[in-house]
């Protein structure tokens, strides 16, 4: 029978080996499922993923003792601007150490930021080039602010000290305009953040005609809670929103996508505040210089027009008198061409009177009678055709000196 080993025993042989085979720190790259702290320490679940089908292919514990987390951790977290997080790649400086009651695990002792820089800005990228290809990435900037912003629907927690910073600035305005608000209470950072902000949306998605706008503010957290602002979904929920989406995250690290599809980024809570203030004021300045450039060109033109009163007022009474001397002179010219054409008319119809006279004259039927002729009448008509009268007809014959009846016979 072979030897038997005690269970310590046989780990001493496993540690011996491994550290007489591994003395080495190697650096690797691996995905954290688990990440969390402990009495100072950060313990790990390290993982990689197929890459086609992100099926586990391998795991491993890590750790990273306090003295040496105190300085890795500030240090990542400054250059990334997140925490470590699930899900999140990293390249780990490590080496194997196995102890007999607990087991194998890698021990960190250094975090290079920039590995996990450059894949946060690939995952970023390939965020972005998926919003592009699906045509919203720019779809809020071509909204329009409404020139009187005033509605405005919050979405932040609701006790967060930025929510309270972006109302009281809004409230203590120096212009005494007047907003108002209503919070949609969301989570604003950790792995929760998206579906919360989500959520949000959906709620005053139901009421978007009771608003003009929508701020997104977050203030008091660290800047390395930010990882929920870099997601497709978030993004493509505020993208496709139909109302302007103002984001006040309070960070000053590169833009995050939900930044970048939003309609306008400011920094800060206060800052968002500001910028609707700052709006109205802007468009209230544009409307009293409407009112003065209008008041302006009114009383120019009564100007104007008072002054072309007064020199038509001025000329009517020499126009008046010019025109009545025109038209004296016209009368006097139509009177006098009446009084010719009146004459002229009286002289000719005399004439033609004249004429006419003398013709009746020479048809007067005593003419012929006192030329020696006479006229037989009967029944008062001229007899013409002797045929005319029979026997005993009574006739009558005028004759320049009387006249003289008879019968026929």
């Amino acid at each position: 029978m072979d030897e038997r080993l005690t269970l310590l025993a046989l780990n001493r042989l496993v540690k011996d080996a491994i550290e007489a085979e591994l003395p080495d720190e190697y650096w690797v790259e691996a995905e954290l499922s688990e990440c969390r702290e402990s009495r100072g320490h950060c313990y790990l679940e390290l993982i990689q993923k197929d890459e086609r089908t992100a099926t586990p292919v391998a795991k491993a514990s890590a750790r990273c003792w306090a003295s040496k987390w105190a300085l890795i951790r500030p240090y990542f977290e400054r250059t990334t601007g997140e925490r470590l997080r699930p899900g999140m790649k990293v390249l780990l400086r490590v080496y194997p150490q196995f102890h007999e009651a607990f087991g194998f695990a890698w021990i960190v002792t250094d975090i290079d930021p920039s590995y996990t820089l450059g894949d946060m800005a690939r995952k970023r990228m390939e965020i972005i080039r998926q919003l592009k290809e699906q045509g919203v990435f720019d779809l809020q900037k071509e909204q329009e602010l409404p020139l009187f912003c005033q509605h405005i629907a919050v979405i932040s927690s609701e006790t967060a000290a930025g929510y309270g910073d972006f109302c009281r600035q809004l409230a203590e305005n120096p212009h005494g305009f007047q907003f108002t608000t209503r919070l949609f209470p969301a989570i604003m950072q950790g792995e929760d953040t998206e579906g919360s902000i989500i959520a949000a949306l959906n709620r005053i998605n139901e009421a978007y005609e009771d608003f003009d706008a929508v701020v997104i503010i977050r203030g008091g957290g660290a800047t390395s809670d930010l990882s929920g602002f870099d997601t497709l979904a978030l993004a493509e929920n505020v993208a496709n929103f139909p109302l302007p989406v103002i984001t006040g995250i309070g960070h000053d690290r590169d833009e995050c996508v939900l930044d970048m599809v939003s309609h306008t980024r400011v920094k800060t809570p206060t800052a968002a505040a500001d910028l609707l203030i700052s709006r109205l004021k802007a468009v209230l300045d544009a409307v009293e210089d409407a009112q003065e450039r209008i008041a302006r060109a009114t009383q120019q033109r009564l100007y104007t027009l008072g002054t072309r009163l007064t020199a038509v007022a001025e000329a009517i009474p020499r126009l008046f008198s010019v025109v009545k001397v025109r038209q004296e002179a016209r009368i006097d010219a139509l009177y006098n061409r009446l009084a010719t054409a009146a004459l002229r008319q009286i002289s000719e119809r005399k004439h033609r009177v004249e004429i006419i006279g003398e013709r009746v004259k020479a048809l007067d039927p005593t003419l012929p009678l006192k030329r020696g002729y006479s006229i037989t009448l009967k029944d008062g008509r001229a007899v013409r055709d002797p045929s005319a009268l029979q026997k005993g007809d009574e006739i009558e014959t005028l004759l320049e000196k009387g006249r003289v009846k008879s019968v026929v016979k």
